[in-house]
């Protein structure tokens, strides 16, 4: 398995080379730092929020220096573009149908090769509807590994904000879980909706209420996902030593 920066780094120069190519007819910013793409798949209900991209991704350039996409990508597991993806977006309510085998040994050589997963049960039931086809396919595509709570001192939590508990438009796991690959996390899974505390109407409202916290709970799953954003583009730089004085200071440790 080749390292998250050396992907990064190749897949920098792949998309440089390729932009530069075509440069007469594509415009310069085609791929910018950060970009969703969102994963279609077959059955059950794949874009329960489709309105979710926007407010995150405004939230993110407000607070740090990365220059994102307000647009999602939406793609099938078939589409070559899944490998110039920084973050692929997987959500769902309910069960789907499973995938090929050929579908599962594209996400495997996606996520052992540096990719990124993100995955949301937004419905949040244990072992039911999307929670239970997400983690048969994880079984099937990683069966080596395991979907387990990530630990409190994981870089997720601390990539830009240091975060303790948090939820999402629901508070059903104050934690997120993940399968991790040596130092490396290629697949975040969460069961509180985040993407439903980040979704505006077209007249920038919210669509949904955050509950039981209010907006201090929707204020934690607007940093959750800017934690996500920044671990899944700089891996776990957090973990260097040069960090650790400053962590222990913020946290009165």
């Amino acid at each position: 398995m080749i390292s998250r920066r050396k992907f990064l780094f190749i897949t920098a120069a792949l998309m440089g080379e390729w932009i530069f190519s075509r440069a007469k007819v594509l415009p310069e910013s085609l791929y910018p730092h950060f970009f969703f793409t969102q994963l279609k798949y077959r059955g059950g209900e794949w874009d329960p929020n489709s309105r979710f991209v926007e407010a995150i991704v405004e939230e993110l350039e407000l607070r740090t220096s990365i220059d994102a996409r307000k647009q999602r990508r939406i793609i099938e597991l078939s589409d070559p573009d899944l490998f110039f993806s920084p973050l692929l977006y997987m959500a769902g309510r309910y069960e789907f149908e499973p995938f090929t085998q050929p579908e599962r040994e594209i996400l495997r050589r996606f996520l052992t090769g540096g990719g990124f997963l993100l995955a949301e049960d937004t419905l949040g039931a244990d072992g039911f509807g999307f929670d239970r086809s997400f983690r048969r396919e994880m079984k099937e595509i990683l069966p080596e590994y395991a979907v387990k709570r990530l630990p409190p001192d994981h870089s997720v939590y601390q990539s830009f904000y240091l975060l303790g508990s948090f939820g999402g438009r629901q508070l059903v796991k104050p934690y997120l879980e993940g399968i991790t690959v040596d130092t490396w996390t290629p697949v975040i899974y969460s069961q509180n909706d985040l993407s439903g505390a980040w979704s505006r109407d077209r007249y920038g409202n919210w669509i949904h209420k955050c509950l039981p916290g209010g907006e201090f709970q929707r204020g934690s799953a607007l940093k959750m996902g800017i934690n996500i954003i920044v671990y899944c583009l700089t891996s776990d730089y957090k973990k260097d030593v040069t960090h650790h004085p400053f962590i222990k200071r913020r946290r009165n440790l």
